[in-house]
């Protein structure tokens, strides 16, 4: 009992929190607010994907499962996402809910083809970032670069999209990214601080350990 439980319990998460991705963005999307529209662009963006994909391998011990976890749970958010964008599609601003939805938005709209790109995308690419994820878990410096990678592809991430796109979007668009920049140079400088900080705490226990030993050796 203890055994299946300890194995089904992270696939029921792991599947339960990619439904959620994939439902986040085109949920909030369907509000003007600022505070939604920002919801919106950032979890129909690639980085908190990648950050799903990098958890699922941080939290298993296990490599193959990690890289599993991660693949299979990144089609189901891809699915989940247009699927619901195709039962529920957002009416562009200024187009009435009476008048005559535009062509390629109305409910049922078919997007299998980006389901199937982007879907098999996403399992090709959620195994080696689960990879990563797990490598992660190496203490010290040896698993420092790999706990680096979701903020380093946020950075670049919001960078290409405020090179590219800021001219052509809104205020909120520009605030989002950048916030996004800012926060992932905070958690790569907390992440580089304590990996510094366990190191030497570490170093300080194996010296006490050495001087408490010194003595009972020369007894």
């Amino acid at each position: 009992m203890r055994f299946t439980r300890a194995r089904v319990v992270p696939v029921a998460v792991s599947l339960a929190t990619a439904l959620l991705l994939g439902l986040v963005g085109p949920v909030a999307g369907k509000w003007d607010n600022p505070a939604c529209v920002a919801v919106g662009i950032v979890f129909s963006s690639g980085w908190p994907w990648a950050c799903y994909a990098f958890l699922m391998g941080c939290f298993r011990p296990s490599r193959i499962e990690s890289m599993l976890l991660a693949s299979v749970g990144l089609a189901i958010g891809v699915v989940t996402y247009y699927v619901f964008k195709d039962m529920y599609p957002t009416i562009p601003a200024g187009v009435e809910s009476a008048a005559p939805v535009p062509a390629g938005m109305e409910s049922g709209a078919s997007s299998g083809g980006k389901i199937l790109v982007w879907g098999t995308a996403a399992f090709v690419f959620g195994a080696p970032l689960g990879l990563v994820g797990n490598l992660a878990r190496t203490p010290g410096i040896g698993g420092l670069l790999f706990r680096l990678l979701v903020p380093l592809v946020a950075f670049v991430e919001a960078t290409q999209r405020l090179h590219v796109e800021a001219e052509s979007q809104g205020p909120v668009f520009t605030t989002t990214w950048n916030v996004t920049r800012v926060a992932a140079c905070v958690v790569a400088v907390a992440l580089m601080g304590h990996t510094v900080r366990s190191r030497r705490d570490r170093r300080g226990r194996q010296h006490g350990r050495t001087e408490a030993a010194a003595p009972a050796q020369r007894l």
